[in-house]
């Protein structure tokens, strides 16, 4: 599970943020007992004995980080929101700076709209938020065999290819900071 995450945050932090989200959805149902997460989640792993223990280890900390932020019920974790946000900010830069990332965002524009408006009060801050929601959903809802509309897929191939490049970017940066230092 830590490695899983590990892998997303080092090459897809939509991904990783998307992963993220499922891990806290995981010990709410559970309701954050590790024992149950040990016997009905971690034991099916086909992972090594040291490597379940490094799980169990590892969802002892999110259940304890997401306590301390109060995000038992409802939420998500500061550090992965965080990430959104900074998703956010760069896709607000690219939409001034970036033809080709303008031009994905037009494709995506009216869904974005479209689920803005649906959501009403319970909007999210921003559009970026929306998209990772919107492929979230799908992601539970295939989980629970139920099925997609079809505005909700086609809106969501808009997403993951305006999260794609969010991605690509955000990348390119680090790898930029990390040879200027």
């Amino acid at each position: 599970m830590k490695a899983v995450a590990d892998k997303k945050k080092a090459k897809n932090i939509p991904e990783y943020i998307i992963y993220m989200y499922q891990m806290e959805d995981l010990l709410r149902v559970y309701n954050f007992n590790m024992e149950d997460i040990r016997q009905y989640v971690i034991s099916h792993y086909p992972i090594s004995e040291a490597e379940k223990t490094e799980a169990a280890i590892w969802f002892a900390h999110l259940a304890f980080e997401m306590k301390k932020a109060k995000v038992e019920e409802t939420g998500h974790l500061p550090v992965t929101q965080e990430l959104v946000d900074q998703l956010a900010s760069l896709h607000w830069t690219l939409l001034k700076t970036d033809k080709d990332y303008f031009d994905l965002y037009q494709n995506a524009k009216p869904h974005l709209i479209r689920l803005l408006l649906e959501a009403g009060e319970n909007a999210p801050k921003h559009e970026i938020q929306i998209a990772i929601n919107a492929i979230y959903g799908q992601l539970l809802a295939r989980l629970r065999s139920r099925e997609v509309p079809a505005e909700i897929l086609e809106a969501n191939d808009s997403f993951g290819d305006i999260l794609s490049y969010l991605n690509w970017i955000y990348f390119k940066q680090e790898e930029s900071k990390t040879r200027q230092n």
